[in-house]
Formats: structure tokens, C-alpha cells, sequence
């Protein structure tokens, strides 16, 4: 394997380089392990990955033509598969099937989702899957099914190549993306104050000023002139969208 031959051929600078980093890809997958790849770049969204000519990735690249296979055409699947839904907790590569899901360190939350009917809501039997976290809160999901319709364990594949097809992964999601991207959502080099953190922090979690007054013994007035300081620095028209903006660009952070 020559990674940094499979990295630049994955690699999109530009819309016209889409098409064929996707084939690139699509190969990789048939030489580490037969996969045939689903990849979702947001999860979020219901609009489908396209090559600069507006053709279906899913279809045109990646071979999802049967009569039950247009997995990308069914926006639920982001809300009912447990495969997107495990990448909004997990960002390592993991393999999964009906029993459960497989990753390098223990995840608490995995275990908490469920997998009945696996099958039938994640449109296959087992899958590698990888999940691709982007700036401003953005996840895609990308999985690697087994053309063998019986396998139902990826253990050995898992080993050899995951670490290998994250990294091939990501650069070409990634790519995609800001190949995409042409709003600018947020406002560009945006600093904000520790102070201004504190407070979005605490109001984050549901505390009003008084209360984020009296947590950090600062007046009413100084909270109230931290937030609205950071909304005009985040360009938010209120205080909920402070708060998303700033978890956006990661000031935020979760709680342990």
C-alpha cells in the first residue's frame, strides 16, 4: 500500500477533481477488502454527494444501482440507521453488525443504541464505517459493506486496513466539502475572551445572567456585556444563536 499515492489520488481542490477522487476511492476500497462505499458527507443534510456535471456519486461512482439500493434518495435514514446515529458519538473507525458495535476503545454511548432490525434500518448485514467530523459541527458518515451478503465479521479487516481507509476518508470528504462550501457561514478569525467563554459556557448548559452573575461573581451588568460582546464578534442575532456559533467553532465543548 502506498498511502501517499491513495491520499493524492483522493484529494479534491476543486469541484472538477471530484469524480475521479471518488473513483479513487471506490478502487482503494475493492483492493484493501471488497467494500462497495456509501459516503455521506453530512448527515445533517438531504441533499446527496455530487460530481461537477451533477451526477450522482452514490450511483454513477460507487454502484448503489440496484432497485433497493438507493440508500442516499431516503432522507431518514440519517434519524433511524444506527450507523449515522453512531457517528454523531463516535469519530474512530468501528465496524459493526447485528451484535454490536467494534472500536478501538470503549464508548459508553455506542452500547446505549439499539440494533434490532439491524439489517433492515442500516441497509446492511456489516459495515466499516467511518466517521468524518468537520469544522463547524458538520458530520459525515462513510461505510464500507461487504460484498460477500453472508460475511457478518469484519474483525480481521478491521485490523489491517481501518486506520488505512480513515485517513483516505477523511481527505476525500474533507476535500468534497470545501470543494462545495461556497457561503461563508461564520465569520472569519473569530477570538473571543476567556471571559466571554465562561459565561457562553454556563449559559450554554441553561443559566440565565443573574445566575452566571453569582457562578462567576461578576455583576449582572458584565455577563450581560460578555454575551452581547461575543454575539457582535460571532455576528448572531441573538443569544441562541451565540451559543450555536460558538459550539460551532468549538469554544464550547462538552461536558465530561
Amino acid at each position: 500500500m502506498d498511502l501517499a499515492a491513495d491520499l493524492a489520488a483522493v484529494s479534491v481542490r476543486s469541484l472538477g477533481d471530484v469524480r475521479s477522487a471518488a473513483e479513487a476511492l471506490r478502487d482503494i476500497a475493492l483492493r484493501l477488502g471488497d467494500f462497495r462505499v456509501a459516503v455521506c458527507d453530512n448527515i445533517a443534510s438531504k441533499q446527496t454527494m455530487l460530481d461537477a456535471d451533477g451526477n450522482v456519486l452514490a450511483s454513477e461512482v460507487f454502484g448503489w444501482t440496484g432497485e433497493n439500493e438507493r440508500w442516499w434518495a431516503d432522507s431518514r435514514l440519517a434519524l433511524s440507521s444506527p450507523i449515522p446515529r453512531a457517528c454523531r458519538y463516535e469519530s474512530e473507525p468501528f465496524w459493526v453488525n447485528a451484535q454490536g458495535f467494534r472500536t478501538r476503545q470503549p464508548n459508553r454511548y455506542l452500547d446505549q443504541i439499539g440494533l434490532e432490525n439491524f439489517e433492515k434500518r442500516a441497509l446492511t448485514k456489516v459495515a466499516i464505517v467511518i466517521p468524518i467530523h468537520l469544522p463547524f459541527g458538520q458530520i459525515g458518515a462513510v461505510s464500507y459493506n461487504c460484498k460477500d451478503k453472508l460475511r457478518e465479521d469484519l474483525s480481521a479487516e478491521y485490523e489491517a486496513h481501518a486506520d488505512y481507509l480513515g485517513i483516505v476518508t477523511h481527505r476525500f470528504v474533507a476535500g468534497y466539502v470545501k470543494a462545495h462550501r461556497t457561503r461563508q457561514w461564520l465569520p472569519s478569525d473569530c477570538q473571543l475572551t476567556k471571559r466571554e467563554v465562561e459565561c457562553l459556557r454556563w449559559a450554554s448548559i441553561g443559566k440565565t445572567d443573574k445566575e452566571i452573575s453569582l457562578i462567576l461573581s461578576r455583576s449582572h451588568a458584565t455577563v450581560r456585556f460578555h454575551i452581547q460582546n461575543a454575539g457582535e464578534k460571532l455576528d448572531a442575532v441573538n443569544r441562541s444563536q451565540t451559543i450555536f456559533k460558538a459550539a460551532q467553532l468549538g469554544y464550547l465543548g462538552a461536558a465530561a
